[in-house]
């Protein structure tokens, strides 16, 4: 008898907890949500009204501005460094140190190897780097200038737009230590002959 009055107990409560409707046959309890759901539910909103006046009532930064800060263009950080070094491009110097030429060489092949090639080939693009002749002058600072300016008839981009200062000098620097090196299946020689 014990038994069958605590499945009476239990049935009572079932039918308290029970919803009105139904679907497909099954019956839906009206069960409290979980004590866990409900502090995650209360720290979401706490969360929102912390965002909320973080960047509507005190004007935190927007995703405009995150943007620019993340996205920030070479260019821009460039200015600040030939703000802050304006005599690094007045006179271009080759750079012979390990590391220059191991930067420069990581920035040729990032940006200058679809165009001229693995080992400054030269392909259908770009003209041969490696031998004496030259189509815009042969050089250091000819060559510097080019790598600066770019050539944009014949497709080359002007890196200033792209890298700072000190970079272009490493990238130029580690072109010049290409020249005289014949790699094999080297483009032909164009322009005019620059002996060194």
């Amino acid at each position: 008898m014990t038994n069958h009055n605590n499945l009476d107990k239990e049935t009572l409560e079932n039918d308290k907890l029970m919803k009105d409707h139904e679907y497909d046959g099954i019956q839906e309890l009206d069960n409290e949500m979980p004590p866990f759901l409900r502090i995650i539910f209360y720290v979401t909103i706490m969360i929102s009204i912390a965002y909320w006046c973080r960047y509507h009532v005190l004007d935190g930064p927007g995703q405009i501005d995150e943007y620019k800060a993340e996205f920030a263009t070479p260019a821009e950080e460039g200015e600040v460094e030939e703000k802050e070094a304006p005599k690094a491009e007045a006179v271009f110097v080759v750079m012979s140190g390990a590391e220059d030429l191991a930067a420069g060489k990581k920035l040729y092949v990032a940006n200058c190897l679809a165009c001229h090639g693995k080992n400054g080939e030269g392909n259908t693009i770009g003209p041969n780097l490696t031998d004496d002749y030259w189509l815009h002058g042969g050089t250091d600072a000819d060559i510097y200038r080019v790598v600066k300016e770019g050539i944009p008839l014949k497709g080359m981009i002007a890196w200033k737009t792209q890298m700072p200062p000190k970079k272009m000098q490493q990238v130029t620097s580690y072109i010049i230590s290409l020249i005289g090196t014949n790699p094999p299946k080297a483009k032909k020689a164009q322009g005019e002959l620059y002996k060194r």
